[in-house]
């Protein structure tokens, strides 16, 4: 029977889930949350869902390992694979990526919305999907965005690079006129700024990963495992570049409430020794 003082846990393709931590964080404060960022075999938005779903299932079994009472999908990629597909025979329930349907309608004046992901994400078709499921009349274009994930994950901020590959990607979604834009693949909102900057006022970027963290949050209540008292921390395992991987972090997180391993999907997980707490 699962306990309320069991950690939560989080997967992503590599770095772009900390974004999404960083939301669960602030909103879910006495959680413990177990972070995996495959920064072995990332990006995945160019692999086949075969790959994914591989890749996924050794995720899930590895924390499957640790005891986790829930599982945050910090990843859109992943997230599109289904919910069932993820879960498998897994005891814990699971938390997919927001695809922000629900906040558009009460931001686009014009109803033309575009979002921002992987070319694999953009060719399910699930996000056009599910916003026009709630509000038909809204025209949504996606635009896969091959470079960013590469760029952010090399740590090219502030790069001529990165800068042309936000005007690039803008450009397409300005031919559509465009007044709402999704940031709909959890790396992007680490250049959430510049990509605000290139589009100017006149557009409004919303992050998906709020609604998300209040999907794991009423999920939590509604079963009776929220935690209410103590002081939450995070295990933040990546797959490679363990380094790399704690500098992009510190953008993101506080990092006097972390920890950080390398780990092997391949291998039983190490429990580190866990402080006492009440749940």
């Amino acid at each position: 029977m699962m306990q309320a003082k069991q950690p939560i846990g989080v997967i992503d393709s590599g770095v772009g889930g900390l974004t999404v931590l960083k939301w669960l964080q602030a909103k879910l404060p006495h959680e413990d949350f177990i972070f995996i960022g495959d920064t072995a075999r990332t990006p995945y938005g160019n692999r086949s869902r075969e790959e994914i779903t591989r890749f996924v299932a050794e995720m899930t079994d590895w924390l499957d390992k640790r005891h986790i009472k829930q599982l945050v999908v910090a990843c859109n990629t992943i997230t599109v694979l289904g919910l069932d597909v993820i879960k498998g025979n897994h005891p814990f329930d699971v938390i997919g990526m927001a695809k922000g349907s629900r906040m558009v309608p009460g931001v686009t004046k014009n109803n033309r919305v575009g979002f921002f992901a992987t070319d694999f994400t953009v060719s399910t078709g699930a996000h056009k999907r599910e916003i026009q499921r709630i509000c038909p009349e809204i025209q949504v274009f996606g635009q896969g965005c091959p470079k960013f994930v590469p760029l952010i994950e090399g740590e090219k901020f502030g790069s001529p690079e990165l800068k042309a590959a936000i005007h690039e990607y803008a450009d397409k979604l300005r031919e559509h006129n465009v007044d709402t834009v999704l940031l709909s693949c959890t790396h992007y909102p680490f250049v959430r700024k510049e990509i605000e900057e290139e589009f100017g006022p006149e557009v409004t970027i919303l992050d998906p990963a709020e609604r998300t963290t209040q999907d794991a949050l009423e999920n939590l209540e509604k079963r009776g495992l929220a935690r209410t008292t103590g002081l939450g921390r995070a295990e933040i395992c990546f797959t490679a570049d363990l380094e790399r991987g704690r500098r992009l972090a510190a953008r993101m997180l506080d990092l006097s409430k972390c920890g950080f391993h390398l780990i092997d999907l391949q291998k039983d997980p190490e429990q580190p020794e866990q402080e006492g707490r009440t749940a």
